[in-house]
């Protein structure tokens, strides 16, 4: 039996992957009793942040190529995610409320799970466990395991982007349309000048901001920065980033090229909310409300959601973690998702699955399996987290970068297909060991 502590995306996969190999498996997760600051339901595997998945094409986007690997790993995350599938171009969406509930249902039907709502506050001291509490584990958890790992955790912050209604869109000026038509029209854009846009880049560097408390020093995921902490860093920084408009035909304007352009993505599968790309961020809610709405298309904006800041918490891996996910000074505990390092819902549902079989094999054969190749996408994102460089260790998403380069030249059109190619035949000859 294993006793996996928390049911957000690691460890709903953990338990999916340990279950469907007969393993005898306590779900643990707090809710509804107790809510992290970001959780707002009850289910497992509740997106908070984003609903998306990001890049879906394997060949080209190391995220898409860890998606196909889950695939053939049988993810129970990508399985939700594709069976709940929303537009978004060339990116993996789900519904977020069918998202979580399909993945809840098939958890708490199985015969070897069982889900107990309760809070953990204290580890185990003997049978396997498995850690998958999240960025957001609770103080009385946070302070069990400090000793194990050492007090001196790093941290980072996390932000969350708002949500705006479909109906509260004014498409006199707002437009739909994909970056160079690719996904057709899945994404809803607002146009700004470039007067409007240096309107908005000063309002934001104006604005009040949620402020860290006095322990709390802020520091954030370069993946995911907060649009102010952009803004901050240069006029042009946003316009190079989640607002650039490459790509993008305003037919208000004769299909010329905006300046700059806000990109909303649809957040469920009835396309009535519609989340704002990349404006994750750390404003007050009045100042997000008056400085959005300044936005070409969102004046009279109805927000289903706004933006939040929360704490992040996650272990340096690479110090105290073996390369089968195990605390070196506690081998029958394991650990999975961000709390490791890993970065995104992907790559925390990809630990969680690694996680889950490797706790399967070590019960059921008295022994650890070998590890992903590091070729794969899931065996460069292990390598990360547990054999990284524990002096600079940094949360990460999978990128090509962390595979070992090919060994034969190539183009350069044809590095990053070639890669995914070998990491697939990795998986599959690993998978028949």
């Amino acid at each position: 039996m294993v006793r996996i502590i928390g049911a957000g995306l690691a460890g709903s996969e953990a338990a999916w992957q340990l279950a469907q190999r007969g393993v005898t498996v306590q779900l643990y997760e707090m809710r509804p009793h107790r809510f992290s600051p970001a959780h707002t339901t009850d289910l497992c595997a509740e997106l908070v942040c984003s609903n998306s998945l990001r890049a879906d094409d394997w060949q080209h986007n190391a995220v898409g190529l860890l998606h196909q690997e889950m695939r053939q790993l049988d993810s129970l995350i990508l399985a939700a995610a594709d069976a709940n599938r929303t537009p978004a171009g060339g990116a993996l969406a789900a519904d977020r409320t069918g998202f979580a509930q399909w993945i809840t249902n098939r958890l708490t039907r199985h015969p070897n799970i069982t889900l107990i709502r309760e809070e953990i506050t204290s580890i185990p001291e003997s049978g396997c466990t498995l850690i998958a509490t999240g960025p957001l584990t609770s103080d009385g958890l946070a302070a069990q395991l400090a000793p194990l790992v050492g007090t001196d955790q790093l941290y980072f912050y996390d932000s969350l982007a708002p949500i705006v209604t479909l109906e509260s869109i004014d498409f006199n000026q707002a437009f739909r349309q994909s970056r160079y038509n690719k996904g057709g029209d899945d994404y809803i854009n607002c146009p700004l000048t470039a007067e409007q846009y240096h309107t908005f880049i000063a309002a934001l560097l104006q604005a009040e901001q949620v402020p860290c408390r006095p322990f709390e020093k802020p520091i954030f995921f370069e993946g995911c920065l907060p649009i102010e902490v952009m803004a901050a860093r240069g006029v042009d920084t946003l316009r190079f980033g989640p607002m650039k408009p490459v790509g993008l035909n305003n037919p208000h304007q004769n299909n010329t090229t905006p300046h700059a352009v806000v990109q909303l993505r649809q957040d469920n599968t009835l396309g009535t909310l519609w989340n704002l790309v990349g404006f994750q961020t750390k404003l007050t809610w009045p100042e997000q409300k008056r400085i959005f709405r300044t936005i070409p298309g969102l004046e009279q904006a109805e927000f289903a959601r706004l933006g939040a800041i929360h704490r992040n918490t996650y272990i340096n891996g690479p110090k105290v973690l073996d390369d089968h996910l195990r605390i070196k000074n506690r081998p029958e505990i394991f650990m999975a998702g961000q709390i490791t390092g890993v970065e995104g819902y992907v790559e925390s549902a990809a630990c969680g699955l690694l996680a889950g079989l490797f706790a399967a094999h070590q019960i059921q054969h008295g022994s650890l399996p070998p590890t992903p190749p590091a070729e794969t996408a899931h065996g460069a994102l292990l390598r990360h987290v547990t054999a990284g460089n524990p002096d600079a260790f940094q949360p990460m998403n999978i990128t090509f970068g962390l595979l070992p380069p090919l060994t034969d030249r190539c183009r350069k059109i044809d590095r990053k297909p070639l890669m995914a190619k070998r990491a697939l035949h990795a998986l599959e000859t690993w998978k028949n060991t």
